[in-house]
C-alpha cells in the first residue's frame, strides 16, 4: 500500500507556545474555536474548506449584548489561535478525532486565565473524559446554552454542566454570524440548515449516540431562503443530516428556493427517489448535487445497521432518476460490515463505475463511543484500541469478521486510488455531453489536486479560485432547468392529445 504525502501543515497542529506571555483576559470577550485535525491523504483536502462550522457561527449568534465574540478555525492554516486580546471565555467544539487537540487548547488558555467551556458530540458521549479539561461542559444544544453561560460568567456563578435540549421551535434560532468568517477561505460561506435530525437511527451513526435526543425539527422555508439571499453567495450547502426526511417539507422548501435562481447541494437518503416528481422539484429549485449514504450493496449489512432504505438491487434505478434530472450523486459507502468479505472492494468499485456515480466517499466502519455499534464491538472484544485520534473512518480500529484489519485498510486505500484515477473519472463521465467538461474540471480539481488545495488553503485563495467555476455551474444549471421544464411541458401536451383533453392554458 503506497504512502501518500501530506504536507506537515495538514497533519500536524500549530504549535502552542508554552512560554508565551499574554495580557490579562479582556472582560466580556469570547473566542469560539474549531480545533485542528489531521487530513486523510486519500480524500480531497478541498472538503475541509467547503463550508465553515455552522455550529459555532450559530452559537455566536446567541451571544448576549455587550459581549464581543470572535471565531477561529485552525484548519484554515492561519497558525495558532489568537491571544491578543486575550479572551475571557473560550468555547471549544470537541469531536473524538480531535479531542486531544481540544484538550491541549483548553489547557493552554486556562493556564493563562481564560474560562473554558467544551461542547460537541464528544462531550455528550464521554463527559467524564472531558470534564477535567474545562471549567464547564455544554451538553446538548449549544445555542440554548451559550447565552446562559455568558450571563453566569458575568455574575460569577458558573455551573460545571449546562444542559440544552432541542425542544424550542427551530424558527426561533438566530441566523448564524457569518460576518465573523474569513470569507476568502471557504468555497462558500453559505452553509444552511433547514431541518434537524433524521428518520433513521443507524447503529453506526453518531445520531444514535446514547444521551443524544434530537427530535426532527424544521425551519420555515421563507426563513431559509432569506438567509441564503442575505449571504450573497450563488451556491449553498445544506448541512442537514437528511434534508429529505420529510418529503412534504422538502417540496415546500424547493418551491420557496426555485425563484431565487441559485444552486445548492444537500445530504438526502436514496428513498427521496420514491417520488420522481420530488426529485424534479429539487432540480427546478437549484439542486445540483446530493450526498447519499448508500453505505453498502448488501441488504444484510443494512438490516444489521437498522437502516430503513430501499433494497440495494434498486439503487441503480434510483441513481438514474437523479441523473435524469441533472443532479450529481456523491455516494457514501462504509467498508468493513460483518457481511463484507475481501471481494467487497472490487465489487463496489465496479458498481460505482457502472452507474456513473460522479463522486464516491469511503469510510472504514468506525464504532463511535456511545453508539450501539461501539457497545457491540466492545462486548465482543473486537476493538483494537480506544485511541480516539484514529477513530476518523480512515483507520481500522476493530477486527472485521471476514478479513484482517490490514486487508480492510488496504481495500479502503485501493477504493480511493481506483476511483480517483484518471481512467475511472473518465469512465464515470455523464451521458449528457453538455455536462462532461464541467464534470471533468470539477472532478480533477476536487479529487486529484490535493497539492493545489494545500496552496489555496494556505494563501486564502479558495473562494477566488472556485468562484468562476461555481458561476459557470449555476448558469449551466439554469439552462438545464429551462430544458427540463420545456420537456415536461411537451410530455404533458402529448398526453393531453392522446387522452383528448384540452391543452393546459388553452
Amino acid at each position: 500500500m503506497r504512502t501518500l504525502f501530506v504536507p506537515e501543515e495538514l497533519r500536524v497542529a500549530p504549535r502552542l507556545d508554552p512560554c508565551l506571555s499574554t495580557q490579562p483576559p479582556r472582560p466580556r470577550t469570547a473566542l469560539l474555536l474549531n480545533p485542528f485535525y489531521p487530513k486523510d491523504p486519500h480524500a480531497s483536502f478541498g472538503k475541509h474548506v467547503l463550508t465553515p462550522s455552522l455550529a459555532l457561527t450559530s452559537i455566536a449568534a446567541s451571544t448576549p449584548p455587550g459581549w464581543e465574540v470572535s471565531y477561529w478555525d485552525e484548519n484554515l492554516l492561519h497558525g495558532p489561535p489568537p491571544s491578543d486580546p486575550f479572551p475571557r471565555v473560550v468555547g471549544i467544539s470537541v469531536h473524538l478525532t480531535f479531542a486531544k487537540r481540544a484538550f491541549a487548547l483548553a489547557r493552554w488558555y486556562r493556564e493563562r486565565g481564560a474560562i473554558v467551556i467544551l461542547g460537541g458530540l464528544h462531550v455528550i458521549s464521554c463527559p467524564d473524559e472531558c470534564a477535567p479539561h474545562a471549567d464547564a461542559l455544554a451538553v446538548g444544544e449549544g445555542v440554548a446554552i451559550w447565552g446562559r453561560f455568558l450571563e453566569d460568567v458575568d455574575a460569577g456563578t458558573i455551573q460545571r454542566v449546562y444542559h440544552g435540549d432541542y425542544a424550542r421551535p427551530y424558527r426561533d434560532d438566530p441566523a448564524p454570524r457569518r460576518d465573523l468568517l474569513p470569507r476568502a477561505s471557504f468555497l462558500t460561506t453559505t452553509s444552511l440548515i433547514a431541518t434537524r435530525g433524521c428518520h433513521n437511527r443507524c447503529g453506526f451513526c453518531y445520531l444514535a449516540t446514547e444521551g443524544l435526543s434530537m427530535p426532527y425539527r424544521m425551519r420555515d422555508p421563507e426563513q431559509v431562503v432569506a438567509e441564503f439571499l442575505a449571504d450573497g453567495k450563488p451556491y449553498a450547502v445544506f448541512v442537514d443530516n437528511n434534508l429529505g426526511s420529510r418529503p412534504d417539507y422538502l417540496r415546500r422548501l424547493c418551491r420557496a428556493l426555485a425563484p431565487i435562481e441559485r444552486i445548492w447541494s444537500a445530504a438526502v437518503t436514496i428513498d427521496v427517489s420514491d417520488d420522481p416528481s420530488l426529485v424534479r422539484e429539487m432540480a427546478l429549485a437549484g439542486c445540483t448535487g446530493v450526498f447519499i449514504g448508500l453505505e453498502t450493496l448488501s441488504d444484510e449489512n443494512l438490516a444489521d445497521a437498522r437502516k430503513k432504505t430501499p433494497r440495494t438491487e434498486d439503487y441503480a434505478r434510483r441513481v438514474r432518476i437523479f441523473h435524469d434530472h441533472g443532479i450529481q450523486v456523491n455516494g457514501s459507502f462504509v467498508l468493513g460490515f460483518d457481511h463484507d468479505g475481501p471481494d467487497v472492494f472490487e465489487r463496489l468499485v465496479e458498481w460505482i463505475e457502472s452507474v456513473r456515480l460522479e463522486c464516491a466517499t469511503f469510510h472504514v466502519l468506525t464504532p463511535y463511543p456511545g453508539t450501539p455499534l461501539f457497545r457491540q464491538m466492545k462486548s465482543e472484544g473486537r476493538l483494537l484500541h480506544e485511541d480516539w485520534d484514529l477513530y476518523d473512518t480512515a483507520h481500522v480500529v476493530f477486527r472485521p469478521r471476514h478479513m484482517s484489519p490490514e486487508r480492510l485498510a488496504e481495500g479502503y486505500a485501493w477504493c480511493y486510488d481506483t476511483l480517483f484515477s484518471a481512467a475511472s473519472i473518465w469512465r464515470r463521465r455523464p451521458e449528457d455531453w453538455r455536462a462532461v467538461l464541467p464534470y471533468l474540471a470539477m472532478s480533477w480539481l476536487y479529487k486529484r489536486s490535493n497539492w493545489f488545495w494545500h496552496r489555496l488553503i494556505r494563501h486564502d485563495l479558495t473562494a477566488a479560485a472556485w468562484a468562476p467555476i461555481v458561476e459557470v455551474t449555476r448558469r449551466r444549471h439554469l439552462r438545464f432547468r429551462r430544458r427540463l421544464a420545456a420537456r415536461d411541458s411537451a410530455v404533458a401536451c402529448r398526453w393531453d392529445a392522446v387522452l383528448g383533453r384540452p391543452t393546459a392554458g388553452v
